[in-house]
């Protein structure tokens, strides 16, 4: 095993879990908000939030899929030493991490089913940045209206239209996260 795959953990993971959690949580919430993320370190190409995220939501029953580059034997190992994740393939994941062109497309991931909906899979997007511009969101949690920098704007409408089924997503960006439920409309 290498030295860096015990390394890049949460140092005190009971406080930064419950921070990192939190922060997760007031972004699925609150959709177009960005937070801040810290206490993780994780193997290239993963950013800070990535594996902020994936420490605080992953364990041994949570399949993860690894898209395009972030598919490596660095990133596999450091997953299942801090969070004993599984990796599967997209039809089969709880959660999966990539860029946005690297888990396209968005038909092989679970929606959920009519008696079960909330056993969708969860898009962790790697982005180069994240800004309060670009599409407009309008939804729950969203006072009047919301923006934020996304990738493109009819994948998630036609999301949308899948409600209450559909994938949710979270973007990162080096130490920021934003959130898009399946319960927002974008525009």
């Amino acid at each position: 095993m290498r030295a860096d795959t015990l390394s890049g953990g949460f140092d005190t993971p009971a406080v930064q879990s419950a921070h990192a959690f939190r922060s997760i949580m007031e972004a699925m919430a609150r959709p177009g908000i960005r937070r801040d993320i810290t206490g993780a370190a994780p193997p290239a190409p993963l950013s800070t939030a990535a594996g902020g995220v994936l420490l605080t939501l992953c364990d041994t029953d949570t399949p993860v899929y690894l898209a395009g580059a972030a598919d490596t034997v660095d990133v596999r190992a450091w997953l299942a030493f801090h969070t004993g994740a599984p990796v599967a393939g997209p039809s089969h994941c709880m959660f999966a991490v990539g860029t946005w062109d690297a888990l396209l497309p968005l038909t092989t991931y679970p929606i959920g089913s009519a008696q079960y909906p909330d056993r969708s899979a969860t898009l962790i997007v790697e982005c180069d940045e994240l800004t309060a511009s670009g599409a407009t969101l309008r939804g729950p949690g969203i006072p009047s209206q919301a923006a934020l920098s996304l990738p493109e704007i009819a994948a998630f409408q036609a999301n949308r239209a899948l409600f209450p089924l559909g994938l949710d997503f979270i973007f990162t960006s080096g130490r920021q996260l934003a959130a898009l439920p399946r319960t927002t409309e974008v525009s």
